[in-house]
């Protein structure tokens, strides 16, 4: 368990990042909720705002205050993958 304050905010984005991801999945494949509706718009920002501030809480909980539990390194690497994920979109989008 993350002993610092930034550390534990780390760990509920990482959860609220991962409910948004298999909510996301959900409505796309089991409920068949069309692409681009309004409700998978705002999951879709929600997820990559939770994300972000998956990966900035993590690490600076991680580098700055030397929190090394396993839940703030997975949320940096969740978090980094996500910002990852969100350039790639900015970057098609800029693209078109």
């Amino acid at each position: 368990m993350p002993k610092t304050k930034l550390g534990k905010w780390a760990g509920v984005l990482l959860a609220l990042f991962l409910i948004s991801l298999l909510l996301l999945n959900i409505f796309l494949n089991i409920i068949s909720v069309r692409r681009g509706s309004v409700e998978i718009i705002v999951l879709g920002i929600f997820m990559m705002i939770a994300g972000i501030a998956t990966f900035g809480t993590g690490a600076v909980s991680l580098f700055k205050f030397k929190d090394r539990s396993l839940l703030v390194i997975l949320a940096t690497i969740f978090g980094f993958l996500a910002f990852l994920l969100f350039l790639m979109e900015l970057v098609e989008f800029i693209s078109r």
